[in-house]
């Protein structure tokens, strides 16, 4: 029996598990803190019955700055984002991604956001294919969302929440969409 809940600091010493994926990202400690004290009810965990985390997701709610809204389309109003979804590869194919995700979609739908989204590796076709059939689909194409030159393209993949009705956030043939890494507002 595994326990969806949410995260405790006690947890982020027990992310390891979940870590060794090569394609999870891995933070500092810090910035798992950091995310934890700033949306509390966005760092979700999977427990299992021996008490290791065997997946969680980190999200949270934020919107570009005003002076962005020139930038027309590219513009991102208030929204959540899932920064990190990972499941241990012995607990995959059990549910868990959609399950964590439908809880995070519920925090930001509480939040009153417009849309979901995160950035998917375009290597990740897994990954891609669960997020379709979760409902979500390609927002636009990056090149190397990171800025730096040295990271893998990406996809945004979003899906709207019941605040936007309809559907003014979410971009048909998305992944024909070139966005450069400075169209995009880095915090």
């Amino acid at each position: 029996m595994t326990t969806i809940r949410p995260c405790s600091p006690a947890d982020i010493s027990k992310l390891n598990l979940c870590n060794l994926d090569p394609l999870t990202e891995n933070y500092a400690r810090k910035f798992y803190f950091d995310y934890l004290a700033t949306w509390p009810t966005m760092f979700i965990v999977a427990e299992n019955q021996r008490g290791h985390i065997v997946a969680y997701v980190m999200g949270k709610v934020e919107e570009d700055p005003d002076y962005m809204k020139i930038m027309g389309d590219k513009y991102l109003p208030w929204h959540g984002h899932v920064t990190a979804l990972t499941v241990a590869p012995q607990y995959r194919q059990m549910g868990l991604a959609k399950q964590l995700t439908a809880q995070l979609d519920r925090a930001c739908e509480q939040e009153n956001a417009w849309f979901m989204d995160l950035f998917v590796r375009v290597s990740n076709t897994t990954a891609i294919n669960m997020y379709k059939k979760m409902g979500r689909v390609v927002g636009y194409y990056s090149d190397d969302p990171a800025g730096g030159g040295t990271s893998e393209d990406a996809f945004d993949m979003r899906k709207s929440l019941p605040r936007d009705k309809h559907k003014r956030y979410i971009r048909e043939n998305g992944e024909n969409h070139r966005i450069n890494p400075e169209d995009i507002y880095h915090a």
